[in-house]
C-alpha cells in the first residue's frame, strides 16, 4: 500500500461539458433547458436504482431518460435520434481548463484516474475524444462492481485498485451527490463549480471547494512542494 495521493475525476460535468449537447436538444424540443431536465432525469433514474440495490448501464439510463422526456414534452424520439444522441456523448468537449490542469498536476507527480458511471469502453472513447487520454494512469468504470456512484462501491474500487488508503484518495467532481458518496465512503473529496453547479447545504464540506481546476492544481502543488 503506498501514501501516493491519488486524485479521481468524475467525467461527465467535471471534466467534459455537457452543454454541447444544447444545440442538439434545442433543435429537436425547441429549447436547450430540455437538456438540463434530461440529465436531471438520468440522475434521478440513477439514484432510484441505486437505492433498491440495483444496477443497469449508464447508456440504458440514459436512454431510458431520453423516452421519459420524449413522452413529457410530446417529441417521441426515433431510435435514431436517441442513438445519436448517445453518441454525442462519447464526443464531450473538455472544459477548457481540463487538459492544462490536469497536466500541472500529472508533471508534479500525481497519479491521475478516472472513475465514471460510464462504461468503460465509452468513457475511453470521450476521454481520447477530448485530448485527454494521455493525462490519465487509468479509467475505471462502476460497471466493474455492477453498483453506479454515489453507493460506496465504486469508491473503495478505487481505493482497491491503486492500493491506498480511503484518506489518500481525492474525489473531484461538480455534483453534490458524488462529493458526498466519496465522503462517507472515508475518501477526500473536491467540489467544483461548473455552469449551475451548487454545493447544498446537506453535503458534507468537502477538502477543496474550487472555481476551476487551475485552482486545485495550484493547491495541490504548492503543498506538496512545501511538504
Amino acid at each position: 500500500m503506498t501514501d501516493q495521493l491519488v486524485i479521481a475525476f468524475d467525467l461527465v460535468g467535471t471534466l467534459l461539458d455537457l452543454s454541447s449537447l444544447d444545440a442538439t436538444f434545442r433543435s429537436k424540443f425547441g429549447s436547450s433547458r430540455v437538456r438540463h431536465e434530461w440529465f436531471s432525469e438520468v440522475q434521478k433514474l440513477m439514484f432510484s436504482i441505486t437505492a433498491a440495490g440495483g444496477y443497469e448501464p449508464f447508456s440504458d439510463i440514459a436512454e431510458a431518460a431520453l423516452n421519459v422526456i420524449g413522452e413529457r414534452h410530446e417529441q417521441k424520439l426515433s431510435m435514431m435520434q436517441r442513438r445519436r444522441i448517445l453518441q454525442l456523448l462519447r464526443e464531450l468537449p473538455a472544459f477548457p481548463d481540463a487538459k492544462p490542469a490536469l497536466g500541472v498536476l500529472r508533471s508534479n507527480g500525481f497519479r491521475l484516474v478516472v472513475l465514471t458511471n460510464s462504461a468503460e469502453k465509452a468513457a475511453k472513447q470521450v476521454i481520447e475524444s477530448a485530448g485527454l487520454k494521455e493525462l490519465f494512469d487509468d479509467v475505471l468504470s462502476t460497471e466493474k462492481v455492477k453498483r453506479l456512484k454515489p453507493a460506496p462501491e465504486p469508491y473503495l474500487m478505487v481505493v482497491k485498485e491503486c492500493g491506498v488508503k480511503p484518506r489518500k484518495l481525492l474525489l473531484v467532481a461538480a455534483h453534490s451527490w458524488d462529493v458526498r458518496g466519496a465522503i462517507r465512503a472515508g475518501c477526500r473529496a473536491c467540489f467544483v463549480r461548473r455552469p449551475e453547479q451548487i454545493l447544498d447545504e446537506l453535503t458534507p464540506k468537502p477538502d477543496f471547494v474550487i472555481s476551476d481546476l487551475h485552482e486545485l492544481a495550484d493547491q495541490l502543488t504548492r503543498a506538496k512542494n512545501a511538504a
